[in-house]
């Protein structure tokens, strides 16, 4: 995997803590539906994840799954 350097740490953290960090402004419930929305908007993120282990149910992102989403996404 190539180095990508960014202003946030890529670590492990939940979908949630994720999710807060793309929109501070909504309740966490809200944030978590918006960025699965964002994710299942691109399948080859979702392709990516998948062969990571991720599972729409998951909670609990590893380092990796954040760096996919922060590399399709945007950095937050």
């Amino acid at each position: 995997m190539d180095r990508y350097e960014y202003d946030m740490d890529i670590v492990s953290m939940t979908k949630r803590e994720l999710a807060m960090m793309y929109a501070p402004d909504l309740t966490p419930h809200a944030a978590v539906n918006r960025l699965m929305q964002w994710i299942n908007y691109h399948p080859t993120l979702t392709q990516e994840l998948l062969a990571t282990g991720y599972r729409k149910t998951s909670r609990i992102l590893t380092a990796k799954q954040v760096h996919l989403i922060v590399e399709r996404l945007g950095e937050p």
